[in-house]
Protein backbone atom coordinates (compact mmCIF):
# COMPACT_ATOMS: atom_id res chain seq x y z
CA UNK A 1 0.00 0.00 0.00
CA UNK A 2 2.66 2.42 1.34
CA UNK A 3 4.48 1.79 -2.40
CA UNK A 4 1.21 2.35 -4.23
CA UNK A 5 1.14 5.73 -2.52
CA UNK A 6 4.44 6.49 -3.14
CA UNK A 7 3.87 5.96 -6.77
CA UNK A 8 1.26 7.95 -7.25
CA UNK A 9 2.88 10.78 -5.20
CA UNK A 10 5.87 10.47 -8.27
CA UNK A 11 3.24 10.06 -11.09
CA UNK A 12 1.27 13.49 -9.96
CA UNK A 13 4.25 15.43 -8.87
CA UNK A 14 3.71 15.86 -5.57
CA UNK A 15 6.31 15.49 -2.69
CA UNK A 16 9.47 14.87 -4.79
CA UNK A 17 12.81 17.18 -4.85
CA UNK A 18 13.09 20.39 -7.10
CA UNK A 19 15.59 19.79 -9.25
CA UNK A 20 16.27 22.71 -12.01
CA UNK A 21 19.04 21.70 -13.66
CA UNK A 22 20.17 25.21 -14.37
CA UNK A 23 20.56 26.33 -10.83
CA UNK A 24 20.67 22.64 -9.19
CA UNK A 25 24.12 21.28 -10.86
CA UNK A 26 27.05 21.76 -8.72
CA UNK A 27 30.57 22.03 -9.29
CA UNK A 28 32.00 19.12 -11.53
CA UNK A 29 35.49 20.38 -11.62
CA UNK A 30 38.11 17.54 -11.96
CA UNK A 31 35.58 14.91 -12.30
CA UNK A 32 35.55 12.10 -14.20
CA UNK A 33 32.00 10.86 -15.38
CA UNK A 34 30.82 7.49 -17.46
CA UNK A 35 27.60 7.15 -19.40
CA UNK A 36 26.07 4.37 -21.43
CA UNK A 37 23.62 5.17 -24.38
CA UNK A 38 24.82 8.61 -24.17
CA UNK A 39 24.45 9.30 -27.97
CA UNK A 40 20.02 9.71 -27.58
CA UNK A 41 17.72 10.31 -25.57
CA UNK A 42 18.07 10.45 -21.52
CA UNK A 43 21.64 9.54 -21.91
CA UNK A 44 22.29 12.40 -24.23
CA UNK A 45 20.01 14.84 -22.53
CA UNK A 46 22.09 14.16 -19.35
CA UNK A 47 25.63 14.90 -20.92
CA UNK A 48 24.39 18.00 -22.33
CA UNK A 49 22.69 19.14 -18.83
CA UNK A 50 26.22 18.67 -17.27
CA UNK A 51 28.28 20.13 -19.49
CA UNK A 52 25.62 23.18 -19.84
CA UNK A 53 24.82 24.02 -16.15
CA UNK A 54 27.79 22.94 -14.12
CA UNK A 55 29.53 25.98 -12.72
CA UNK A 56 32.68 24.21 -13.68
CA UNK A 57 32.37 21.16 -16.35
CA UNK A 58 33.96 17.86 -15.58
CA UNK A 59 37.51 17.17 -16.40
CA UNK A 60 35.87 14.28 -19.13
CA UNK A 61 32.89 12.65 -19.95
CA UNK A 62 32.95 8.95 -21.34
CA UNK A 63 30.47 8.85 -23.87
CA UNK A 64 29.85 5.06 -24.07
CA UNK A 65 27.34 3.14 -27.06
CA UNK A 66 27.73 0.37 -29.65
CA UNK A 67 28.21 2.36 -32.76
CA UNK A 68 31.63 5.07 -33.39
CA UNK A 69 29.37 6.81 -35.92
CA UNK A 70 26.65 7.44 -33.96
CA UNK A 71 28.68 8.62 -30.76
CA UNK A 72 30.55 10.97 -33.19
CA UNK A 73 27.10 12.52 -34.11
CA UNK A 74 26.13 12.89 -30.59
CA UNK A 75 29.33 15.07 -29.47
CA UNK A 76 28.82 17.18 -32.63
CA UNK A 77 25.45 17.91 -31.51
CA UNK A 78 26.08 18.46 -28.19
CA UNK A 79 29.46 20.61 -29.11
CA UNK A 80 26.63 23.45 -31.51
CA UNK A 81 25.06 24.24 -28.05
CA UNK A 82 28.03 23.79 -25.52
CA UNK A 83 31.22 24.08 -27.46
CA UNK A 84 33.75 22.53 -24.79
CA UNK A 85 31.26 19.56 -25.34
CA UNK A 86 34.57 18.48 -28.38
CA UNK A 87 37.05 18.47 -25.82
CA UNK A 88 35.43 16.93 -22.45
CA UNK A 89 33.61 13.53 -24.19
CA UNK A 90 35.81 10.92 -25.26
CA UNK A 91 33.82 8.54 -27.64
CA UNK A 92 33.67 4.64 -25.76
CA UNK A 93 32.72 1.81 -27.75
CA UNK A 94 30.22 -0.36 -25.70
CA UNK A 95 28.54 -3.21 -26.99
CA UNK A 96 26.40 -4.26 -24.01
CA UNK A 97 25.13 -7.61 -25.84
CA UNK A 98 28.77 -9.18 -25.66
CA UNK A 99 30.75 -9.32 -22.57
CA UNK A 100 33.84 -9.00 -24.46
CA UNK A 101 33.19 -6.01 -26.03
CA UNK A 102 32.69 -4.43 -22.45
CA UNK A 103 35.58 -6.10 -20.88
CA UNK A 104 37.51 -4.07 -23.84
CA UNK A 105 35.76 -0.73 -22.89
CA UNK A 106 36.48 -1.57 -19.35
CA UNK A 107 39.97 -2.14 -20.34
CA UNK A 108 40.67 0.94 -22.07
CA UNK A 109 38.86 3.52 -19.34
CA UNK A 110 41.26 1.88 -16.53
CA UNK A 111 44.06 2.31 -18.97
CA UNK A 112 43.45 6.30 -19.72
CA UNK A 113 41.49 7.43 -16.63
CA UNK A 114 43.44 8.17 -13.33
CA UNK A 115 39.61 8.56 -11.26
CA UNK A 116 36.23 7.43 -12.04
CA UNK A 117 33.34 9.77 -10.00
CA UNK A 118 29.88 8.78 -11.72
CA UNK A 119 29.11 6.07 -13.63
CA UNK A 120 25.62 6.60 -15.07
CA UNK A 121 24.28 2.89 -16.26
CA UNK A 122 21.72 4.40 -19.01
CA UNK A 123 21.71 1.98 -21.95
CA UNK A 124 18.70 -0.26 -21.96
CA UNK A 125 16.86 -2.55 -24.42
CA UNK A 126 12.69 -3.27 -24.11
CA UNK A 127 10.20 -5.00 -26.52
CA UNK A 128 13.02 -6.65 -28.55
CA UNK A 129 12.65 -10.03 -30.46
CA UNK A 130 13.32 -13.21 -28.71
CA UNK A 131 16.66 -14.36 -28.76
CA UNK A 132 19.84 -14.59 -27.06
CA UNK A 133 23.06 -12.31 -26.47
CA UNK A 134 26.43 -13.54 -27.54
CA UNK A 135 26.82 -14.97 -24.33
CA UNK A 136 23.61 -16.84 -24.04
CA UNK A 137 21.02 -14.77 -22.20
CA UNK A 138 17.98 -13.46 -23.09
CA UNK A 139 18.38 -10.43 -24.67
CA UNK A 140 16.91 -8.15 -22.15
CA UNK A 141 18.52 -9.29 -19.65
CA UNK A 142 21.71 -10.20 -21.07
CA UNK A 143 21.62 -6.47 -22.07
CA UNK A 144 20.32 -4.43 -19.54
CA UNK A 145 21.51 -6.52 -16.36
CA UNK A 146 24.59 -8.85 -17.38
CA UNK A 147 26.91 -6.11 -19.44
CA UNK A 148 25.82 -3.44 -17.34
CA UNK A 149 26.92 -5.75 -14.39
CA UNK A 150 30.19 -6.95 -15.70
CA UNK A 151 31.12 -3.43 -16.61
CA UNK A 152 30.37 -2.35 -13.43
CA UNK A 153 32.78 -5.10 -11.31
CA UNK A 154 35.76 -4.66 -13.89
CA UNK A 155 35.49 -0.36 -12.82
CA UNK A 156 34.45 -0.77 -9.39
CA UNK A 157 38.44 -1.04 -8.02
CA UNK A 158 38.56 2.10 -10.16
CA UNK A 159 35.54 3.86 -8.38
CA UNK A 160 36.88 2.22 -5.01
CA UNK A 161 40.25 4.57 -5.48
CA UNK A 162 38.74 7.16 -6.15
CA UNK A 163 36.22 7.20 -3.61
CA UNK A 164 39.50 6.57 -1.51
CA UNK A 165 41.48 9.91 -3.12
CA UNK A 166 38.33 11.98 -1.88
CA UNK A 167 38.35 14.33 1.62
CA UNK A 168 34.48 13.65 1.71
CA UNK A 169 33.71 10.28 -0.02
CA UNK A 170 31.07 10.90 -3.12
CA UNK A 171 31.64 8.52 -5.88
CA UNK A 172 28.05 6.83 -7.31
CA UNK A 173 26.99 4.68 -9.97
CA UNK A 174 23.37 5.36 -11.00
CA UNK A 175 21.50 2.52 -12.39
CA UNK A 176 18.48 3.44 -14.37
CA UNK A 177 15.75 1.23 -14.09
CA UNK A 178 11.90 1.55 -14.80
CA UNK A 179 8.54 1.19 -12.90
CA UNK A 180 7.93 -1.74 -14.97
CA UNK A 181 9.92 -4.03 -13.07
CA UNK A 182 6.72 -4.20 -11.08
CA UNK A 183 5.29 -6.57 -13.47
CA UNK A 184 8.57 -8.90 -13.10
CA UNK A 185 7.50 -12.12 -11.63
CA UNK A 186 9.95 -13.89 -9.31
CA UNK A 187 13.25 -14.51 -10.78
CA UNK A 188 13.91 -17.58 -12.44
CA UNK A 189 17.95 -17.70 -12.89
CA UNK A 190 17.32 -21.08 -15.13
CA UNK A 191 15.03 -19.23 -17.49
CA UNK A 192 17.54 -16.40 -17.94
CA UNK A 193 19.66 -18.66 -19.96
CA UNK A 194 17.24 -19.60 -22.38
CA UNK A 195 15.31 -17.16 -25.06
CA UNK A 196 12.31 -17.26 -22.96
CA UNK A 197 10.00 -17.37 -25.88
CA UNK A 198 7.23 -18.44 -24.36
CA UNK A 199 6.76 -15.44 -22.24
CA UNK A 200 5.83 -12.05 -23.30
CA UNK A 201 8.46 -9.12 -23.74
CA UNK A 202 7.12 -7.16 -21.24
CA UNK A 203 7.59 -9.77 -18.48
CA UNK A 204 11.32 -10.67 -20.20
CA UNK A 205 11.94 -7.14 -20.08
CA UNK A 206 10.59 -6.13 -16.54
CA UNK A 207 12.61 -9.52 -14.87
CA UNK A 208 15.94 -7.16 -16.58
CA UNK A 209 14.81 -3.95 -14.97
CA UNK A 210 13.88 -5.39 -11.69
CA UNK A 211 17.82 -7.25 -11.77
CA UNK A 212 18.85 -3.85 -12.09
CA UNK A 213 17.04 -2.45 -8.99
CA UNK A 214 18.45 -5.65 -7.13
CA UNK A 215 22.30 -5.74 -8.18
CA UNK A 216 22.42 -2.09 -7.04
CA UNK A 217 21.14 -3.14 -3.46
CA UNK A 218 23.23 -5.62 -3.50
CA UNK A 219 26.75 -3.39 -4.46
CA UNK A 220 25.54 -1.03 -1.41
CA UNK A 221 26.05 -3.74 0.62
CA UNK A 222 28.69 -4.88 -0.67
CA UNK A 223 30.83 -1.39 -1.36
CA UNK A 224 30.26 1.06 1.03
CA UNK A 225 32.26 3.11 0.38
CA UNK A 226 30.10 3.53 -3.35
CA UNK A 227 26.91 4.99 -3.20
CA UNK A 228 24.76 2.72 -5.61
CA UNK A 229 21.27 3.50 -6.77
CA UNK A 230 18.66 2.51 -9.34
CA UNK A 231 15.63 4.98 -10.39
CA UNK A 232 12.62 5.01 -12.55
CA UNK A 233 13.37 8.30 -14.95
CA UNK A 234 9.32 8.46 -15.94
CA UNK A 235 7.61 7.52 -18.91
CA UNK A 236 9.95 8.76 -21.61
CA UNK A 237 9.76 9.60 -25.54
CA UNK A 238 12.83 8.01 -26.08
CA UNK A 239 13.95 5.18 -29.20
CA UNK A 240 14.49 2.23 -26.48
CA UNK A 241 11.76 -0.06 -28.56
CA UNK A 242 12.78 1.41 -31.98
CA UNK A 243 14.23 -1.63 -33.80
CA UNK A 244 10.98 -3.80 -32.78
CA UNK A 245 8.46 -0.77 -33.10
CA UNK A 246 9.66 0.41 -36.48
CA UNK A 247 8.64 -3.11 -38.19
CA UNK A 248 4.87 -3.04 -37.25
CA UNK A 249 2.98 -0.18 -39.31
CA UNK A 250 0.26 -0.38 -36.11
CA UNK A 251 2.88 0.03 -33.52
CA UNK A 252 4.85 3.47 -35.51
CA UNK A 253 1.88 4.79 -35.36
CA UNK A 254 0.59 4.37 -31.66
CA UNK A 255 3.98 5.18 -30.84
CA UNK A 256 4.13 8.46 -33.20
CA UNK A 257 0.54 9.35 -31.10
CA UNK A 258 2.54 8.29 -27.49
CA UNK A 259 4.83 10.52 -27.96
CA UNK A 260 3.29 13.44 -27.76
CA UNK A 261 2.10 12.74 -24.52
CA UNK A 262 5.36 11.52 -23.18
CA UNK A 263 8.02 13.34 -21.12
CA UNK A 264 10.78 14.65 -23.25
CA UNK A 265 14.03 13.24 -22.58
CA UNK A 266 15.36 16.69 -20.96
CA UNK A 267 13.05 16.38 -18.41
CA UNK A 268 12.90 12.54 -17.87
CA UNK A 269 16.86 12.42 -17.15
CA UNK A 270 15.86 15.28 -14.13
CA UNK A 271 15.77 12.44 -11.89
CA UNK A 272 19.14 10.45 -13.07
CA UNK A 273 20.82 13.70 -12.82
CA UNK A 274 19.41 14.29 -9.89
CA UNK A 275 20.54 10.70 -8.50
CA UNK A 276 24.41 11.33 -9.43
CA UNK A 277 25.24 15.16 -8.82
CA UNK A 278 22.33 16.31 -6.13
CA UNK A 279 23.06 16.70 -2.58
CA UNK A 280 24.87 13.90 -1.45
CA UNK A 281 22.94 14.00 2.09
CA UNK A 282 20.22 12.87 -0.04
CA UNK A 283 20.70 10.48 -2.26
CA UNK A 284 21.06 6.97 -0.11
CA UNK A 285 22.49 3.88 -1.51
CA UNK A 286 20.64 0.96 -1.85
CA UNK A 287 17.65 3.28 -2.49
CA UNK A 288 15.15 2.62 -5.95
CA UNK A 289 13.76 6.55 -6.90
CA UNK A 290 10.59 7.66 -9.02
CA UNK A 291 10.92 11.16 -10.15
CA UNK A 292 12.51 13.23 -8.41
CA UNK A 293 13.82 11.34 -5.43
CA UNK A 294 10.75 9.92 -4.27
CA UNK A 295 11.89 6.50 -2.57
CA UNK A 296 9.40 3.99 -1.38
CA UNK A 297 8.15 2.77 -5.17
CA UNK A 298 9.88 -0.62 -5.38
CA UNK A 299 7.72 -3.89 -5.50
CA UNK A 300 7.90 -6.35 -2.68
CA UNK A 301 10.90 -8.62 -5.11
CA UNK A 302 12.73 -5.09 -5.56
CA UNK A 303 12.95 -5.04 -1.87
CA UNK A 304 13.98 -8.24 -1.12
CA UNK A 305 17.38 -8.28 0.40
CA UNK A 306 17.63 -11.65 -0.06
CA UNK A 307 17.05 -12.27 -3.44
CA UNK A 308 19.32 -9.10 -3.75
CA UNK A 309 21.74 -11.46 -2.54
CA UNK A 310 20.64 -14.20 -4.59
CA UNK A 311 20.89 -11.71 -8.06
CA UNK A 312 24.29 -10.62 -6.86
CA UNK A 313 25.67 -14.44 -6.32
CA UNK A 314 24.54 -15.72 -9.41
CA UNK A 315 25.71 -12.61 -11.38
CA UNK A 316 29.24 -13.27 -9.51
CA UNK A 317 29.36 -16.62 -10.49
CA UNK A 318 28.30 -16.34 -14.36
CA UNK A 319 31.07 -13.32 -14.71
CA UNK A 320 33.43 -15.26 -13.04
CA UNK A 321 33.04 -18.36 -15.88
CA UNK A 322 32.85 -15.60 -18.47
CA UNK A 323 36.30 -14.28 -17.49
CA UNK A 324 34.73 -11.11 -16.09
CA UNK A 325 37.20 -10.67 -13.33
CA UNK A 326 38.56 -7.69 -11.99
Amino acid sequence: MESLKNTLISLLGLGGIKFDPSTSIPSLQGKTILITGGNSGLGKATIQALLQHSPSPPARIWLASRDIGRIQSAINEIATAVPLASTIIVPLVLDLASLQSVKAAAEKVLRESERLDIVILNAGVMAMPVGLTQDGYEVHWGINHMGHAALTKLLMPLLIKTAEMQERKDVRIVAVSSGAHKSSPKLDFSHVKTDMKTSLWWTRYAQSKLANILWMKALANQYPEVKCVSLHPGVVSTNIGGDTISKYKLARLADWLLRWMLTKPEVGCLNQLWAAVGPSEQVETGEYYHPVGVKGCGSAWANDQGLATKVFEWTEQELGAQGMNS
